[in-house]
């Protein structure tokens, strides 16, 4: 797949093309569907595909002060846009003018204009233009003075509701992990490095290791069944996300205990990937530490047996 920052990346004579426009923040089953569908479209067309996302997502730019989370930041959400199998994907720098302009400026200057679209593919609840102010039917209006066709999708429904990044966000807040797996085809999971302090430069021996600091969305407080892939290599672990009570500690923490260790040389940039399988308890002052060791046992055996269940 190819990357576009900006129109101005975009080749000489790019065109034309299948489009479709969105955050494709989660990359789930729903936006996958549209993307299947600019894809097949487009090879039948003898054209390209293109998605056309934002950066950073337009909540973060025009409320600031929200504490919206990504489910997928840029750089994860461009691999699995890869995955997909779609030829381009070009990511707009959302900034003011870009929040300024109409929707008749960006379907006759990006889509028209830029991306040479002549179809585009959108859900029905598709908004654009400044203060979101055109939808489906704007679309198709401008669609049809500018020669681009629009094919609309209704919402895809699944395990009782829409399939959509805020409900994902909910539930992964909410720590339901089995539904927000469901929902975006596979596990939530988080792109991070280890945090600072754990003995880097040497063979790492002890069985746990911390995420630095993670800015974006992350599982309610508890303790979760997961798989920890360090450097390519995966490792069944309990996590623990939260402030630690039990030693009286006020520090925020994502730490996972690795259940099928062996020393590692680990290194602050050592890439790792924590996928969120199953919520196993809720965060808990334990009286003594003994008491805490005793349960972390208990959360190991839960897991084990899940790992064993689900051929992980």
């Amino acid at each position: 797949m190819k990357i576009y920052r900006g129109i101005y990346e975009l080749p000489t004579g790019f065109g034309p093309v299948v489009a479709t426009i969105g955050n494709f923040d989660g990359v789930h089953r729903g936006h996958r569907m549209v993307i299947d569908e600019v894809t097949t479209r487009a090879r039948a067309l003898g054209v390209s595909s293109l998605a056309i996302t934002f950066e950073p997502h337009p909540v973060k730019f025009l409320r600031p002060g929200s504490n919206f989370k990504l489910i997928t930041p840029l750089k994860r959400k461009l691999e699995l846009m890869a995955e997909t199998g779609i030829d381009a994907t070009l990511v707009l720098p959302f900034n003011a003018e870009l929040s300024h302009m109409s929707a008749r400026s960006f379907a006759a200057e990006i889509l028209a204009g830029a991306a040479q679209a002549i179809e585009v593919h959108e859900g029905e609840n598709f908004r654009f233009g400044f203060n979101a102010e055109a939808g489906i039917d704007g679309l198709e209006i401008l669609g049809r003075e500018l020669h681009f066709a629009v094919k609309c999708y209704a919402p895809r429904a699944l395990r009782g509701g829409p399939v959509s990044s805020s409900r994902i966000r909910t539930l992964i807040a909410a720590g339901e992990m089995n539904q927000a797996r469901a929902l975006l085809s596979r596990p939530f999971a988080v792109d991070s490095t280890p945090a600072h302090g754990r003995g880097f430069g040497t063979k790492y021996a002890v069985p746990t290791i911390n995420l630095a600091p993670y800015a974006e969305l992350l599982p309610a407080h508890g303790v979760y069944a997961t798989v920890l892939t360090v450097a390519g290599e995966p490792f069944r672990a309990v996590t623990n996300v939260g402030n630690r009570p039990t030693f009286g500690e006020d520090s925020f923490a994502v730490e996972s205990y690795l259940l099928n260790f062996h020393p590692l040389d680990l290194q602050p940039d050592t890439p790792l990937c924590l996928a969120f399988y199953k919520f196993l308890r809720g965060e808990k002052k334990w009286p003594s530490p003994e008491a805490l060791k005793a349960q972390i046992g208990l959360d190991v055996k839960r897991a084990q047996r899940f790992f064993s269940l689900a051929g992980l």
